[in-house]
């Protein structure tokens, strides 16, 4: 789920978070520190500096253009993201996560402006206001921290780092690098010690409280053979992603275990995604829901929340799979959904080498998909209807007609849901809480909700879908009432 990125950066707010190390504040806001010349996360485990030497800025680009280096002891590469409240609302936000998913390594400022749909200049003169950088110095700090996060993780040449955080060139990178941070970027390689050839880990912080086990029961719950597993060490499954210009697909798996004690995930990621680890770690985030406000989510939904503290909606890694487990899952059972889709990734996906055992092929992109016969569908367990409707929501997909990811205009996107074939309002609603991350989402009728709010004397009028009180949370709550009854959705 994601939230807004603004938030009034009061000092004495912002200093006593320092002084608590408190984790709700981690990634909202970076401190940079005069006397040192580092930015910090407010969890940074040196000694505090004092008040009179602080400075505070709502982004780590916003701290390296006034000079700061990013400290490496906390690495500010590693918080928490700031997430959006609802993107539809916020071309900034749309923007800036665009450039976080890598828009700007292939298309231009005024691309990136026409996708979120103002001009360059009205986008440059937002972006600034909020975040206090250009588009462009925005991307560039992306970069270098994705760049200093692989030299760090992993033991991948210099070359490969470039390539992979979005840098055209290596001299231009290790010139920038030295620039901004003042050291050369092998000095970051000294005591590395993963294999230059073996996976790769990334620790993936979240602001703590975390309900694991929770989250690993509704995936279960929904797990696609083949494509997915989930176990007690964790979740893994098969990743095909496009490379580049989107023309070609990179196959491989990755695998997430939680790691409390250090109040992070980690996820390991085969070779062969290596091109496209900042999408696969931007996914996986969105997956898990890792952006989550819980202490203000949690204080919102009252004695709802109570059971379950720290309750994550989970996100999608790929909007299309959700849209079509939404259709299938209108008229089969919530396992019988997960066991169609793996027969769909068995019989049209791809097959993936090299993976965990159980793990054996990727789920059909949306061009695969929009050429298949619906016929060929319906023999994968799925109503002649729903075949229909799941080669008409692909060809959607993949002409561009729909984006089904947390940038794309809400509304917009809802509408050309609803025009498809196959999407009741609750799959509509699942939709949009799942891919593309709107906590505001309600995927219940009265019918379903009024009786078990009643039983939980939640005391909730008969219009359950507006339910109002719960807003701007309405997901989460509806996760809650679903674990209250032991229920499961689509």
């Amino acid at each position: 789920m994601v939230y807004s990125r603004r938030m009034r950066l009061d000092p004495d707010t912002c200093y006593d978070a320092l002084l608590a190390r408190n984790r709700r504040f981690d990634g909202w806001f970076f401190v940079g520190v005069s006397t040192t010349g580092v930015y910090c996360r407010p969890v940074c485990p040196v000694k505090p500096p004092k008040a009179q030497n602080c400075s505070y800025y709502p982004t780590a680009a916003a701290a390296e253009k006034a000079g700061f280096r990013p400290c490496m002891r906390c690495r500010p590469e590693l918080a928490p993201g700031h997430g959006l409240l609802d993107l539809s609302g916020n071309l900034a936000d749309a923007a800036a996560t665009l450039i976080e998913d890598g828009f700007l390594n292939e298309h231009s400022v005024d691309a990136l402006a026409r996708r979120v749909g103002v001009t360059e200049r009205h986008l440059r003169r937002i972006f600034a206001a909020q975040f206090g950088v250009s588009p462009v110095e925005f991307a560039q700090t992306h970069r270098l921290l994705m760049a200093k996060r692989l030299l760090t993780d992993t033991a991948l040449p210099v070359a490969v780092v470039a390539s992979t955080a979005g840098f055209g060139s290596v001299r231009r990178f290790n010139d920038l690098f030295r620039q901004r941070y003042g050291l050369n970027p092998l000095r970051l390689r000294k005591g590395a010690g993963p294999s230059a050839d073996g996976d790769m880990t990334f620790p993936l912080p979240y602001r703590p409280p975390f309900a694991w086990p929770e989250l690993m029961q509704f995936l279960a719950q929904r797990r696609i053979g083949g494509v997915e597993r989930i176990d007690a060490h964790g979740y893994a499954r098969v990743v095909a992603l496009p490379n580049g210009n989107g023309d070609t697909h990179l196959t491989g798996w990755l695998s997430v275990t939680h790691v409390p004690q250090r109040f992070a995930l980690a996820v390991t990621v085969s070779p062969a995604l290596t091109p496209v680890v900042p999408a696969v770690l931007a996914r996986v985030r969105r997956l898990f829901d890792l952006d989550s406000r819980p202490d203000v989510i949690d204080a919102h939904l009252g004695a709802l929340a109570s059971g379950s503290p720290g309750l994550r909606v989970p996100g999608a890694f790929d909007g299309l799979e959700i849209a079509i487990r939404a259709i299938a899952g209108e008229r089969l059972a919530t396992t019988q959904a997960g066991e169609v889709l793996a027969r769909v990734a068995e019989r049209f996906g791809t097959q993936v080498d090299h993976a965990p055992p159980g793990l054996t092929h990727a789920l059909p992109s949306a061009v695969t998909l929009a050429s298949v016969p619906p016929a060929a569908l319906e023999a994968t367990g799925v109503t002649r209807d729903a075949a229909q409707a799941i080669v008409s929501l692909a060809r959607a997909v993949a002409d561009g007609t729909l984006a089904l990811e947390p940038m794309a205009p809400l509304d917009a996107t809802l509408r050309a849901l609803r025009a498809l074939p196959g999407f009741d309002e609750c799959a509509v609603q699942y939709v949009a809480m799942r891919a593309m991350a709107w906590p505001n989402a309600f995927p219940a009728d009265d019918a379903w909700l009024a009786p078990r709010a009643a039983a939980e004397r939640l005391h909730i009028a008969s219009s359950a879908p507006h339910a109002a009180h719960w807003a701007p949370w309405r997901a989460y709550a509806a996760l809650h009432v679903w674990r209250l009854h032991g229920e499961v959705s689509r």
